[in-house]
């Protein structure tokens, strides 16, 4: 009986020795930008405790930091929660109304503040001389309005800058819940450089106390507090050229609030 063979030139085995100078070309088997080992990978190395049998300080809970939420009474209800319609200067004034001698603490307000911001135009208002003045409104220290969700909802919360002396500046964050109240969330007064949103923060740049460097804060939601709180602060370096005691960025007149 015939065997097939294949047709052609037939096939001589190559010996071993002729196939290791293939074997390089062979490993690297792709085009030209493949894959290329990096060698071995050091082993991961984890944090070391010191002193393991030695017995830790107890830490006590610590308060939360921020300011408890707070009902604003004096303005309409919120209507869809839709914080768009609030009058920053209007919801301000209200909170003074309601703490007309606070000094110090989330609604604590220097005198002549409080006073430049009871002198605020409101919307449709003149202001109390009712010549409506340009100057008036520029020297109010209710900022421009910002909007961003910061709790998740889906709906965008109010927040508030008040220019104070010195370089401070209280700032505010309202929601609306589905009742039309207006809550505020969050209240801080401090020294401030600039303030950013990032994300769902609220994220505060201040001077540190160390020459050179700025401390930064972040606020965020807390579900089970139901306000903002100081979640995250770090110490860096300033950026060069810039002051330590750099004044707050941001327009002192009040206007339509930006977008997020």
């Amino acid at each position: 009986m015939n065997r097939l063979r294949p047709s052609g030139p037939r096939l001589r085995a190559l010996p071993a020795a002729a196939l290791l100078p293939l074997l390089p070309l062979l490993a690297g088997c792709g085009e030209a930008g493949g894959l290329v080992a990096a060698g071995a990978t050091p082993a991961a190395s984890g944090p070391v405790h010191l002193w393991p049998d030695r017995t830790g300080a107890t830490v006590p809970p610590a308060d939360p930091g921020g300011a408890p939420p707070e009902y604003v009474k004096g303005i309409p209800p919120v209507h869809d929660q839709d914080v768009h319609g609030v009058d920053p200067v209007a919801l301000v004034q209200a909170e003074l109304r309601a703490h007309p001698n606070a000094d110090a603490g989330a609604d604590g307000m220097p005198p002549g503040t409080a006073d430049a911001i009871r002198a605020c135009a409101g919307e449709g208002d003149a202001g109390e001389g009712g010549d409506g003045g340009d100057a008036e409104p520029e020297a109010c220290p209710v900022l421009t309005p910002y909007y961003r969700d910061l709790t998740g909802n889906g709906k965008d919360e109010l927040i508030v800058g008040i220019e104070l002396p010195d370089q401070m500046m209280s700032v505010r964050v309202y929601t609306a819940d589905p009742d039309g109240r207006l809550d505020r969330i969050m209240a801080t007064t401090q020294s401030v450089i600039s303030v950013e949103l990032a994300g769902r923060d609220v994220v505060l740049r201040g001077p540190s106390g160390n020459r050179g460097y700025e401390l930064i804060t972040a606020w965020s939601w807390d579900e089970k507090q139901l306000t903002m709180l100081p979640t995250r602060e770090q110490i860096v370096r300033a950026p060069a050229g810039a002051g330590a005691g750099a004044a707050a960025q941001g327009p002192a007149n009040r206007g339509p609030g930006p977008g997020p």
